[in-house]
C-alpha cells in the first residue's frame, strides 16, 4: 500500500509545494480569488485522487485548472483524475502524450515505482486540453500566472510557471535538486544551456525555485546547476569538433557528473550537432 501523501508545504504566499515520496517529485499549487492551479499532477491517477484530497483540505478554492511542466509520466499520469479540469501545457508535451498513449508499454523502471508498477499502468493517459507554443497567462482574480515555453532542454515541450507578485518560479525538471539533471532519450543538451538562461532572466536574487524533484532553492543553485548543464553542451561540442567518435565520448570527456547518467545526452547532443561544427572520426 502506499504510504500517506505528503502534506503542502506553504512556501510563499498562497503558494504550496506537495513533495511526494514517490520518485520524489513535486506538486505546486497556487491559490487566487478564483481557486487553485496544480502544476504537475504525479505518476498515477491513484496518486493524484489521493493529493486532490489534500488540496481539498486547504480550503483554498476549487481546482480550476493544471499545468503539465512537460510529458513524462511521473508528472501527467494524474491528469485523468482531474476530470473535466483543462490542463494547460506546451504543444510538443501533448503530442509527445498522444504518442505515448498510442504506443504505451508497460512500466518496467524500478526507480521508485517498480512494486506499484500495476497503479501506473492502470493510469490513463489524459492528454492536456489547453495548449500554447511560447505563453500564456491564467488569471485567477488577485494575482496572474504566467507560463512560458524558454526552449528546449529536459523535453521538447518544458515550460516555467512564473508568479510575479510572490516571485515563484516552478521549474519543471529543467531544474532537479534531488538528483544531476536528467537526460532522458528526447532531451536537447545542446539547447538547454539557452533554456536555463532565459528562466534565470526571470529570477531576483529572492525568488524561491521549485524544481521537478526535490526540495525547493534558489538563484544560486539554479546558476551552479547551469554550469554544469552548460559543461555537458560544451564538451560535447569540443569532442565532437575534435573528431571523437560519439562511442568515445564519455570515456574521453572530463564530465560534472557520472558518465552513466549522460548517455543519452552525448548521442543526442553528437546527432544535434550542424555537421560544420563536427569532424570525421579520429583514426
Amino acid at each position: 500500500m502506499p504510504s500517506s501523501p505528503a502534506l503542502p508545504r506553504e512556501v510563499a504566499d498562497r503558494i504550496w509545494v506537495i513533495r511526494h515520496p514517490w520518485f520524489d517529485v513535486n506538486t505546486t499549487v497556487i491559490g487566487g480569488q478564483h481557486g487553485v492551479v496544480v502544476v504537475d499532477t504525479t505518476a498515477s491517477s491513484r496518486e493524484m485522487t489521493r493529493t486532490l484530497a489534500a488540496i481539498e483540505r486547504l480550503g483554498a478554492g476549487p481546482v480550476i485548472a493544471a499545468v503539465n511542466t512537460h510529458a513524462h509520466f511521473d508528472h501527467v499520469l494524474g491528469n485523468a483524475a482531474l476530470g473535466a479540469v483543462p490542463i494547460h501545457a506546451h504543444e510538443a508535451t501533448a503530442e509527445a502524450l498522444v504518442a505515448f498513449g498510442a504506443n504505451r508499454a508497460p512500466y518496467d523502471g524500478s526507480e521508485g515505482g517498480g512494486e506499484r508498477a500495476a497503479e501506473i499502468d492502470a493510469s490513463p493517459v489524459a492528454v492536456p486540453t489547453d495548449t500554447f507554443s511560447s505563453a500564456r497567462v491564467l488569471d485567477l482574480g488577485d494575482r496572474q500566472v504566467e507560463l512560458l515555453h524558454p526552449g528546449r532542454g529536459h523535453t521538447a515541450g518544458d515550460l516555467v510557471v512564473r508568479v510575479p507578485d510572490a516571485d515563484v518560479v516552478v521549474a519543471g525538471d529543467l531544474v532537479e535538486e534531488s538528483a544531476p539533471p536528467a537526460y532522458g532519450d528526447d532531451c536537447w543538451p545542446m539547447e538547454w544551456p539557452t533554456s536555463l538562461d532565459l528562466v534565470i532572466a526571470l529570477m531576483t536574487d529572492t525568488t524561491v525555485v521549485i524544481p521537478g524533484h526535490g526540495a525547493v532553492v534558489g538563484l544560486d543553485f539554479v546558476h551552479e546547476q547551469r554550469a554544469g548543464i552548460g559543461i555537458v553542451a560544451e564538451t560535447i561540442r569540443d569532442l565532437a569538433g575534435r573528431g571523437v567518435p560519439a562511442s568515445q565520448a564519455l570515456a574521453q570527456g572530463e564530465w560534472p557528473w557520472p558518465q552513466d547518467r549522460l548517455e543519452h545526452a552525448v548521442r543526442r547532443g553528437y546527432h544535434q550537432l550542424p555537421r560544420a561544427s563536427k569532424r570525421l572520426p579520429l583514426i
